[in-house]
């Protein structure tokens, strides 16, 4: 419905979604709709000229003739086999969205520091284990995503230098502190650094003044700093409330419209298998579908038009 411009109105019946076919089909034969899509699809067409996009099992490598277009200012390319990331990257300069998720990438080539105008960087649900410290010369890299790769620990502190970033999201990995990288980004906004190996916050969090959400559940917080009182601009935080010990009663009380969510980890059921491959996908699947979850959930809150006072102090425990 979103994705067709329907108002929630329209498919929503007493909170719940109305899966109506005559929903779609009335509001998709409208001549202002069908004015709107015509323009939209003009608008691809021209789009689509500047953008690579591949996908399927069967490719196991970057075809040929991708070297020819280096006009290109956008790659999608997602489940595949791809394991590596060519060289030869470093030649499109003009690129500026490198979307690669779902592959089987291990590694990022250091070239990917020549992509001086790259503002979009997704390499989530791959096989990475480490990010080159070249990462740092995208000057103008605006969004850094590396969700899903299960195995990173750290970043390099050279990602410092992007000081355009506005959105990182290093969710389900192994990461046991906040970056320093990450707390010198001075224009992020959103951080999702969930399902890690967080046990605490660095005191001087509230350097990140300009940070309006924070994702935090799943991990191994005991407490949360009271500095977090001290970001202004922090409107939803979410953590998981099973280890909790100590929340400082300012974060729950907050008047800055702060929106305080606490959610109830449910537990997670020992797989006893000889298939380890096959145990590790089972985790991504899951993982990836506790983010779509959770997107869907943020989306909602910020499409109400009005959300009752109280939601700002009362703590909400869901089932996940």
């Amino acid at each position: 419905c979103r994705k067709k411009g329907i108002p929630q109105s329209k498919y929503l019946k007493k909170g719940f979604v109305d899966t109506s076919e005559k929903i779609l089909d009335t509001y998709g034969k409208t001549p202002q709709h069908q004015k709107r899509h015509a323009l939209s699809d003009e608008a691809n067409k021209e789009r689509n000229k500047f953008i690579f996009q591949l996908s399927g099992e069967q490719w196991t490598e970057f075809p040929d003739s991708l070297k020819e277009q280096l006009y290109l200012k956008e790659w999608h390319v997602y489940s595949t086999l791809i394991q590596t990331i060519p060289a030869y990257i470093a030649l499109f300069q003009d690129l500026r969205v490198l979307e690669l998720s779902k592959n089987q990438i291990n590694h990022l080539p250091v070239e990917i520091g020549c992509l001086k105008k790259l503002k979009v960087l997704n390499v989530s649900f791959n096989n990475l284990k480490s990010v080159p410290p070249e990462l740092g010369d995208c000057e103008n890299l605006e969004k850094l995503d590396l969700s899903g790769n299960m195995e990173i620990t750290e970043l390099p502190f050279e990602l410092s230098n992007l000081k355009q970033v506005t959105v990182v999201d290093v969710s389900a990995n192994k990461i046991h502190s906040i970056p320093i990288c990450v707390l010198r980004m001075s224009n992020l906004l959103w951080l999702d650094i969930s399902s890690n190996n967080l046990k605490d916050l660095p005191e001087d969090i509230d350097r990140l003044d300009q940070l309006q959400t924070l994702l935090l559940q799943k991990n191994k917080l005991t407490y949360l700093p009271r500095a977090l009182v001290n970001m202004p601009k922090l409107s939803l935080l979410v953590v998981s409330g099973d280890d909790l010990v100590e929340i400082p009663t300012a974060v729950c009380e907050s008047t800055t419209g702060l929106k305080f969510i606490s959610l109830k980890d449910s537990p997670v059921e020992t797989i006893v298998s000889e298939d380890t491959e096959a145990i590790i996908e089972s985790k991504r699947e899951r993982e990836q579908f506790e983010k779509e979850f959770m997107k869907a959930y943020i989306e909602d809150l910020k499409e109400r038009d009005s959300t009752p006072s109280y939601t700002t102090k009362v703590l909400l425990s869901l089932q996940l």
